[in-house]
């Protein structure tokens, strides 16, 4: 089975679906907000997956920081040791940030499809529960 993701906009959020994650026993894909690298930045990323990382340290997290197209914050996200960015910017200039990702040992991605979004639940930890139940065979 393919992780669960969902798009997180707090440490709430990520903390919710982190527990949700552990008690069902599958690793898990955090995702930012579109574009969210521009206006939280990379750093506020990592620290907050790495913050709500701690309650699960043998839980399988993967965090995909959203650059949007604008290719310097991919650049941001690489020097603050990010290691899965999703850009949707031209081709040329995916291919090559593509590369330069790759000497960080990081990857470009494309931004998860199937991801639950966060954003206006009301019970985040009911709704992750929830996602993944309807995602489980």
């Amino acid at each position: 089975m393919t992780a669960p993701a969902f798009v997180i906009h707090s440490l709430e959020h990520a903390k919710a679906a982190l527990a949700a994650a552990a008690e069902a026993g599958l690793p898990v894909t955090l995702v930012s907000a579109e574009g969210a690298a521009a206006y939280v930045g990379a750093m506020w990323f990592r620290e907050m997956v790495a913050l709500a990382a701690r309650d699960h340290p043998d839980l399988p997290v993967t965090a995909v920081l959203d650059c949007g197209d604008r290719p310097g914050d991919v650049l941001a996200a690489l020097r603050h040791d990010l290691k899965t960015l999703s850009f949707s910017g031209r081709p040329a200039a995916t291919k090559m940030l593509a590369a330069i990702a790759a000497d960080y040992g990081a990857e470009l991605v494309a931004r998860p499809r199937d991801a639950l979004d966060l954003l206006d639940q009301p019970d985040p930890t009911a709704a992750c529960r929830a996602w993944i139940g309807q995602k489980t065979p």
